[in-house]
């Protein structure tokens, strides 16, 4: 048995035996021609390297709408954008240049949290714990925002499964997003705190999955020559599936009040209760659990690894999100599949990810 499978095996991880590639190759064989997938233009990916553990252990990951595919190679380095703001607000504060000094004292620090027993002793893989994993991962999103005021941002949280618009592209609206939603003080999963609401909405992501395609082309070219293929193969595969595949974040005002708005958590006093309420919610939404299931798809600014292009990060309400590298279209129907729809993992393809140690469970997807 392949070493790999019985590691994650042996950490409690729902693995799949199912091949990732079901289609012949070259893929233009078959009965079902029309089923054939695309093929990427020649370009070169690491396929010596043991993807496993490329993935450093973060507590949060934001995703900042831009309406854009690529961006400047380092996005929290573009002077005036909430990511910059951000990585300044989430780093401590202060110019970066005094950020570089002071890095260098917390260089331990941070290796310890790298190597952190927080979760199954498999390189790349953990719990979310953003208590102990104070790092939070900035991405931009291809999503546009969906903000009242177009000038303020919308930005997805998780593993919170959160939606937040009105958020300013300043200091001061980066400040108020962390103490909102991103703070290391603040329990996952939980309804806003009220005292830090402000002009803030957020809700619940009205999705039960939402997939995040590299396509940072400034960065690598190899990502942005990869996304658009994968989202399109991912999108007739999940079609199939009777999935309702979204490329844009919909509006969450259509589906209810802001939480901080909700007259039902409004009326609940004890914080353990409107905890509980969030979950129940965050069930209704999951693919176990929805009525229609509605996936969103984006391209998303650089994740790491782009030397395995096709990079995948898949994320569910439960808080799971598990990242794949050299993903091609002719992986993508095992993926959603066995990964999105059975619960999954498939072991030649799993750089590491949040949540995937599922004891006493079959699935990723059970609660």
């Amino acid at each position: 048995m392949d070493q790999t499978k019985v590691q994650l095996q042996g950490a409690d991880i729902p693995v799949s035996d199912v091949p990732c590639r079901a289609c012949p190759d070259p893929c233009d064989e078959g009965e079902r021609r029309s089923l054939r997938h695309d093929e990427y233009p020649k370009f070169d990916v690491d396929r010596e390297t043991d993807m496993l553990g490329s993935v450093k252990p973060y507590g949060r990951q934001i995703v900042i709408s831009t309406g854009k595919t690529d961006w400047v190679r380092e996005v929290t380095d573009a002077a005036g954008t909430l990511a910059a703001h951000f990585s300044d607000v989430a780093s401590g504060g202060g110019h970066k240049d005094k950020q570089k000094d002071k890095g260098k004292d917390k260089s331990k620090s941070k290796k310890a949290e790298d190597k952190s027993g927080n979760g199954p002793s498999v390189a790349g893989v953990f719990n979310a714990n953003p208590s102990k994993l104070k790092r939070v991962t900035i991405i931009n999103g291809s999503h546009r925002t969906v903000s009242e005021d177009h000038s303020k941002e919308t930005v997805l949280v998780f593993p919170d499964w959160k939606v937040l618009t009105e958020v300013e592209p300043t200091r001061a609206g980066a400040e108020a997003l962390y103490e909102h939603s991103v703070s290391p003080s603040l329990p996952l999963f939980a309804p806003p705190p009220p005292e830090k609401a402000g002009s803030l909405k957020s809700w619940i992501l009205p999705y039960s999955c939402v997939i995040l395609l590299c396509s940072h082309k400034r960065r690598d070219n190899r990502c942005a020559l990869a996304a658009p293929k994968l989202e399109h193969s991912l999108t007739q595969a999940l079609e199939r599936e009777a999935w309702e595949v979204h490329h844009q974040v919909e509006d969450p005002s259509v589906s209810g009040p802001a939480l901080e708005d909700d007259p039902t958590l409004a009326g609940i006093t004890s914080d353990t209760e409107r905890h509980e309420e969030v979950l129940r919610r965050l069930q209704r939404v999951d693919a176990a659990h929805a009525e229609h299931k509605r996936v969103l798809i984006l391209f998303c600014s650089h994740i790491g690894g782009h030397k395995y292009a096709g990079n995948v990060i898949i994320n569910t309400p439960r808080g799971v999100s598990v990242w794949y590298g050299r993903v091609t279209p002719h992986e993508v129907d095992a993926i959603v599949r066995e990964t999105i729809i059975g619960g999954k993992v498939l072991p030649p393809l799993l750089r590491g990810g949040m949540n995937l140690s599922q004891p006493g469970r079959k699935s990723l997807n059970d609660w």
